[in-house]
C-alpha cells in the first residue's frame, strides 16, 4: 500500500485562485479592494523570504500589499504606535507582524494590540475566545489550512478519530478547536502523553505539530489514516547537505497511512493561501458585505 500525496501547492493555488476571482468581484462590484500590511521587524533571512513570498501571493491575489520594515533596534513603542496607525487605516484590512521579534520587544503585547478583526494570524485573545466558543472569527492560517487538506480526501471528518499531537496556541490548540467544529472526535497529545505510539494509532486523521523532525514513525499510523504533517525541521542528510524534513517518518508512514502530505509542499503553502483567505473574509466583514463562500 502506497499513500495518496497530498498535493498542498495544487490544493493552495486552487484556493488562491478563487480568492483572486472573489477579489476582482469585490473591485467591480462594490469598487473595495483588500489591503493587507505585514510588519517586519530586523532582518531574520528566514523571515525576509517568508514576507516576500506573501506580498507577491497578496499581489497576485489582486490585493494591496502594504509592507513595512523596521529595524531590529525599533522599540516597542515605536512599533505599538504604527500598529495604531494601521488599525486606523481604512484601506488596511488585514495586519500581520510577522514573528519572532527581537527580546526587547513583548510579542504578546504586539498581538494585543492589532485590532482584533484585522487580525489574520487570528492570535488575538478575542479572536482565540470567539474561536473556543464556536462563534464566527479569524482563525489562525496553518490550523485552517491543515483542515482544508484534511477535507480533500474526506469531505466530511464527522465521526472520525483525530489525534493532534502538539499543544501550541499556534497549531495544536486551534487545530483541535477546528476538527471538534468538524464533528471529530479529538484528542490532543504531547511530550508528557503515555504510550504516544498506541494513541496516534487509533487516529484516523493525524496532525503532527510538535517540532522533531521524523518522530512520528510508521508503526504509529493506522492503515489507511490521514496524516497531516506540519513540520518544518532542518536536518543535516547524506553527504553533510541539510534537508527539510516534518515531524513524520515520511517514507515509513507512506506505506500505511491512506493519504499524507509531504514535506515541503504539503501544508506551507497553504498557509499564506489561508492568510489570503482570512484578508478577504475580513474585508467583507469591514465592509458590511457577505463572507466569501469558498
Amino acid at each position: 500500500m502506497t499513500a495518496k500525496i497530498i498535493d498542498g501547492k495544487t490544493v493552495a493555488a486552487e484556493l488562491r485562485a478563487r480568492i483572486a476571482s472573489e477579489v476582482a468581484r469585490l473591485k467591480s462590484a462594490h469598487g473595495v479592494t483588500p489591503g493587507l500590511a505585514v510588519v517586519l521587524v530586523g532582518a531574520d533571512p528566514a523571515s525576509e523570504v517568508y514576507v516576500r513570498n506573501k506580498s507577491k501571493a497578496v499581489t497576485e491575489a489582486g490585493m494591496n500589499p502594504v509592507d513595512r520594515h523596521l529595524p531590529a533596534t525599533v522599540s516597542e513603542v515605536e512599533l505599538l504606535a504604527l500598529i495604531a496607525q494601521l488599525n486606523a487605516d481604512p484601506k488596511v484590512n488585514g495586519i500581520l507582524v510577522q514573528l519572532p521579534l527581537p527580546k526587547h520587544i513583548d510579542a504578546q503585547k504586539v498581538i494585543h494590540a492589532i485590532a482584533s478583526e484585522k487580525d489574520v494570524d487570528g492570535f488575538h485573545p478575542l479572536n482565540v475566545g470567539r474561536h473556543a466558543s464556536g462563534s464566527p472569527g479569524l482563525v489562525p492560517c496553518t490550523p485552517l489550512g491543515c483542515v482544508i487538506l484534511a477535507k480533500t480526501v474526506k469531505p466530511s471528518l464527522e465521526g472520525l478519530d483525530a489525534v493532534v499531537i502538539g499543544r501550541s496556541n499556534i497549531v495544536g490548540k486551534p487545530v483541535a478547536q477546528l476538527l471538534l467544529s468538524e464533528n471529530a472526535t479529538v484528542t490532543i497529545a504531547h511530550s508528557k502523553t503515555r504510550d504516544l505510539a498506541a494513541v496516534c494509532r487509533r487516529a484516523d486523521v493525524l496532525i503532527a505539530a510538535i517540532g522533531r523532525p521524523e518522530f512520528v514513525r510508521g508503526d504509529w499510523i493506522k492503515p489507511g489514516a490521514i496524516v497531516i504533517d506540519v513540520g518544518i525541521n532542518r536536518v543535516t542528510g547524506e553527504g553533510g547537505k541539510s534537508k527539510i524534513v516534518g515531524d513524520v517518518a515520511y517514507a515509513e508512514a507512506s506505506r500505511v497511512a491512506g493519504a499524507i502530505t509531504p514535506v515541503p509542499g504539503g501544508v506551507g503553502p497553504m498557509t499564506i493561501a489561508c492568510l489570503l483567505l482570512n484578508t478577504l473574509r475580513a474585508t467583507c466583514e469591514h465592509n458590511n458585505l457577505p463572507a466569501p463562500s469558498l
